[in-house]
């Protein structure tokens, strides 16, 4: 194993400790405590360490295969080490995975498993919004609505049909206007998506205005915004 500190420095152009997942069997040059393949040996100098004298024996050892773990141990962790094996098939040495601290690699674990709790409620949410919408439905609700307010922001009308459409939900676009796309079903539909995202109406509500007087004092700008949505859009 010819691999030692001078090459450390060659890993991804940074210098990095190492350590060798051994093929052929081995000692320690301190200890004298025999290595057999697949035992970590840390090279200093002319010296071969175990791992125990090369005082790396507190740290865990975390196979590749997942990286957001991995990255998220080695940044945590106090000392990183990255582990080589020669690949006799390559002929060249190949990270195996890295040595982390124990309690570094906790906190990536728990890191890791929020992230994978958080994308499966998204994608029950997801799955739910899917069962809750007729997709042929949505998709020509909002071409009436691009047809009718040609300036509507890019995608909105997508939001717009799909908030409006959903089964069992009771608004505007279950009603039986909406199911034969008539233009006043489309207006009120197109109406509360603008005075919700593009008004003060949320404010006035949320320092308790009544949602007439919400309404009311939101209605201007509603005005403004639906005048501008009605006219061509931007690439025409």
């Amino acid at each position: 194993m010819a691999m030692g500190m001078n090459e450390e420095k060659s890993i991804k152009g940074k210098e990095e400790l190492v350590v060798f997942s051994i093929v052929k069997e081995s000692a320690c040059s301190e200890c004298g405590r025999e290595l057999w393949s697949g035992d970590f040996l840390r090279k200093e100098g002319d010296k071969a360490l175990c791992m125990e004298c090369a005082d790396l024996d507190r740290l865990i050892y975390l196979p590749r295969g997942d990286a957001a773990l991995t990255r998220r141990a080695g940044a945590h962790s106090r000392l990183r080490v990255v582990v080589l094996r020669w690949s006799r098939t390559r002929k060249h040495y190949e990270r195996q995975g890295v040595l982390v601290d124990e309690d570094a690699l906790e906190r990536a674990e728990a890191e890791c498993l929020e992230d994978a709790e958080a994308r499966e409620k998204r994608r029950q949410r997801e799955a739910e919004r899917r069962l809750e919408l007729d997709e042929a439905f949505v998709m020509e609700f909002a071409r009436q609505i691009q047809a009718l307010y040609p300036g509507c922001p890019q995608g909105a009308e997508r939001k717009i049909a799909e908030h409006a459409c959903r089964k069992y939900s009771g608004r505007v676009g279950r009603s039986a206007a909406a199911k034969k796309f008539e233009p006043d079903a489309i207006h009120l539909a197109v109406q509360a998506h603008a005075r919700h995202r593009f008004t003060d109406y949320e404010e006035f509500l949320g320092t308790g205005h009544g949602r007439a007087e919400a309404r009311d004092l939101a209605g201007p700008t509603l005005d403004l915004v639906l005048t501008k949505w009605s006219g061509p859009g931007p690439d025409k």
